[in-house]
């Protein structure tokens, strides 16, 4: 039989029986296999793939959508793979392509990396911000906190789910009411028994990931940090906006260094919804 051109091959719904596959094609990459994530991912948003004939997958990503399910307000693309032994052959380009047509009218973010915002500035992505990659040890300097935090209950929910739709700028309460079981820690702070912020820090492979943090201000971000920091023994990571520059001063002077810088692209708007001045960290940057 002869092997099937790779522009023939369909382009599939991916599901969480997919998960080792995902795994797989990260680790093909040199990315760490991350499958907490990709259990979020693939229940959370909508999988796409292309199954290779030989085993495995050509390609993946996901699509997490947010806003009423009949209209979705805004489309997040992320975890864009293609395996190393079918790149630069056209298949992420073919990936995007669909993924662009299918969203008809919603517009698109996503968060690039160097390597791949030539590929989305050719499918007509813009840039229109940037978010810096940190990671380490976070280390306290025994400062008074100002702002008091707590670990979060079942009866805080609707409350965060509230204040994250108001400050993301549309509804993505699937995302939020998983994070916890997702993640380890998800904390509020709040003042005069009002919720005035929130963040979550979630497994990754051999760090806890710091996302979302939504707060009032630097130092209600500052407060919510520090409080997941003291519960954990592993090394923090976290994906800040970079007009945030007080709160990236702060948290290179507490022992996180930047690893890395990737661009805010979005497709069919200027600019993101919501208010940024309260919008620190994504969940992750696969999820915007």
């Amino acid at each position: 039989m002869p092997t099937p051109s790779l522009a023939s091959l369909p382009i599939r719904r991916l599901t969480l029986r997919d998960l080792t596959a995902c795994a797989d094609l990260s680790e093909d990459r040199g990315w760490p296999r991350e499958e907490h994530k990709w259990g979020l991912l693939l229940t959370a948003g909508k999988g796409y793939g292309i199954d290779d004939p030989d085993g495995g997958l050509v390609a993946a990503c996901v699509v997490t959508e947010y806003g009423p399910r009949e209209q979705p307000a805004l489309a997040a693309v992320g975890m864009v793979l293609v395996a190393e032994r079918h790149a630069r052959q056209g298949v992420g380009r073919r990936l995007m392509r669909h993924i662009v047509s299918a969203r008809g009218t919603t517009p698109l973010t996503l968060h690039a990396t160097p390597f791949g915002r030539p590929l989305y500035e050719e499918l007509g992505f813009k840039v229109t911000g940037r978010a810096e990659m940190l990671r380490g040890h976070f280390v306290p300097t025994g400062d008074r906190v100002e702002v008091a935090t707590r670990a979060a209950t079942a009866e805080d929910l609707p409350s965060v789910v509230r204040l994250d739709e108001e400050v993301f700028g549309t509804d993505r309460t699937h995302i939020v009411t998983r994070l916890p079981a997702f993640a380890d820690q998800l904390r509020v702070a709040e003042e005069g028994g009002r919720i005035i912020g929130y963040a979550a820090a979630w497994p990754n492979m051999d760090t806890h990931v710091v996302g979302p943090l939504i707060a009032r201000d630097t130092a209600t971000a500052e407060a919510l940090l520090a409080s997941l920091a003291a519960r954990t023994d592993r090394p923090l990571r976290t994906d800040i906006d970079v007009r945030h520059e007080e709160l990236l001063s702060w948290v290179k002077a507490h022992g996180l260094a930047s690893v890395a810088s990737n661009a805010v692209m979005t497709y069919g708007i200027t600019e993101l919804p919501g208010d940024w001045s309260r919008r620190f960290a994504p969940v992750t940057v696969a999820a915007a």
